[in-house]
């Protein structure tokens, strides 16, 4: 595979979509929890779409539970919940796995392009590395995404240019899509 556009994945009904079809868009690609202490990163992420959604932008929404059933409930639950609790309007997929040997390969080539180098300094990070390394370690060398809300950016060539932990300030995620936007 050569970049983004050569995936497909499901839409929240189950329908294949083909990332082909965002070809041209910058994507910020996140996968998600709705009871998650990052949760609350859906509010300046639709701040971020809806302020630059005519500039190219797409954030791309996938929930995943594979990080302490942090995501149970069904495709229409996280749904209802995202869009009442935070207004959200992009796109949000089929929950899918980001880790094991069940990962969606999207995902499986995300973190390939752009491997984990770390949640940062600080107490808080640190807790947050023991506690995702003990949560992965039964994927192995498979544990592509370490927690909920890492976001990867792509450029209008579908290209992966970063990867973002959750612990990174969103703020310095919406620099970063700014500039690539130009």
């Amino acid at each position: 595979m050569s970049n983004v556009y050569d995936f497909s994945v499901k839409d929240r009904k189950g329908n294949m979509v083909s990332l082909k079809d965002y070809e041209g868009k910058v994507l910020l690609i996140v996968n998600t929890a709705t009871g998650c202490g990052f949760t609350p990163h859906y509010e300046p992420l639709e701040a971020m779409y809806k302020d630059l959604k005519e500039k190219g932008l797409e954030i791309l929404d996938f929930p995943c539970n594979q990080f302490a059933n942090q995501a149970p409930g069904s495709e229409d639950e996280i749904h209802e919940f995202c869009t009442v609790k935070f207004g959200t309007d992009f796109p949000q997929f089929a929950k899918l796995d980001v880790n094991g040997e069940s990962a969606d390969p999207l995902f499986a080539y995300l973190a390939t392009e752009k491997p984990f180098e770390g949640f940062g300094k600080g107490i808080k990070n640190a807790a947050l590395n023991k506690f995702a390394s003990m949560n992965n370690k039964a994927f192995g060398d498979k544990a592509y995404i370490k927690w909920n809300f890492t976001k990867f950016l792509v450029d209008r060539e579908g290209n992966v240019i970063k990867r973002f932990e959750p612990t990174v300030d969103m703020d310095d995620v919406r620099k970063e899509v700014e500039a690539l936007l130009g």
